[in-house]
């Protein structure tokens, strides 16, 4: 299977250059357990999901520092026909636990989120997840949508995706839990999101 994510990271200031270089440099941890390449369009990460998404959290967390908003949007995808087999994403969540029972699943996919780090940062995002290639993939999307409302991180339900609001920590074990107990073990996943930090637009 192969995993992986394209991230593009946008500050809102005229000094971006330096925030940006700043969110890449907390990806140095991950650099042995993920293929992360830059260049001026977006950052690849390739590898399997857990240094996955830490990473993707890390990066806006740190650039997050800085008092300007930022935002992130980043596609991430697993199992796509198009692509080789990349023995680095290799996870035992959709080896073993992928096919249990959807009640099972949400279950798992709930304690993990209980048992986030706490980043004290709060993100702003909304995402959408796509399940390709299956005929009964709404069973999946609203299994999904049941855990969401029951993650402590759903904010509301927009047209097209879903808004989600707490602690980068929660929000991105949230993410992580949706892209890998939903939808088949060895199908097309995907995932669509905009991250927003600092941002200052009243609530």
């Amino acid at each position: 299977m192969f995993i992986g994510a394209q991230v593009s990271l946008y500050p809102m200031t005229s000094d971006f250059v330096r925030v940006i270089l700043s969110g890449l440099d907390a990806l140095a941890p991950y650099r042995s357990h993920l293929r992360i390449e830059t260049d001026d369009m977006s950052t690849l990460m390739v590898g399997a999901p857990e240094p996955l998404f830490d990473a993707i959290r890390d990066l806006i967390t740190r650039a997050a520092r800085d008092p300007a908003h930022v935002t992130l949007h980043a596609t991430i995808s697993r199992g796509c026909p198009g692509e080789p087999d990349e023995p680095s994403c290799r996870c035992e969540v959709l080896t073993v636990g992928q096919h249990l029972p959807l009640a099972e699943r949400q279950s798992l996919a709930l304690a993990a989120v209980n048992g986030a780090p706490v980043m004290n940062l709060e993100l702003d995002i909304q995402f959408s997840l796509y399940v390709l290639g299956q005929d009964r993939h709404m069973d999946e999307i609203y299994g999904c949508i049941d855990f969401l409302k029951a993650s402590g991180t759903f904010l509301r339900s927009k047209n097209f995706c879903t808004r989600l609001r707490g602690d980068a920590g929660a929000v991105f074990e949230t993410l992580r839990q949706a892209f890998l107990r939903f939808g088949p073990a060895e199908g097309h996943v995907t995932i669509d999101l905009t991250a927003s930090a600092n941002s200052p637009s009243a609530r």
